[in-house]
């Protein structure tokens, strides 16, 4: 895996850490971020797309990151993007 540093949340406090890598060699956003409250886990479960099942597979997360990083992550797609056209 090569993971690639593009930015964390610029109001990082104690504990407090969102942060964005791109895997170039996959070409994959790597997000860390606060885990949701219940409410919004459960919100986010019954979101329908179809032709998908409803809920959240065991093994994915819904993870929050602040508004104040959509700069850090269009910067990650944009490296993403680049990677996957290598």
């Amino acid at each position: 895996m090569s993971l690639r540093f593009i930015g964390i949340d610029p109001n990082t406090g104690q504990g407090e850490s969102p942060t964005v890598w791109v895997d170039e060699n996959r070409g994959e956003l790597v997000i860390q971020g606060w885990k949701p409250d219940a409410a919004t886990e459960a919100e986010c479960a019954r979101f329908e797309v179809p032709g998908h099942a409803v809920g959240i597979p065991d093994h994915e997360q819904v993870v929050r990151v602040p508004a104040r990083m959509v700069p850090i992550l269009r910067k990650a797609c944009d490296v993403a993007e680049r990677a996957q056209l290598r």
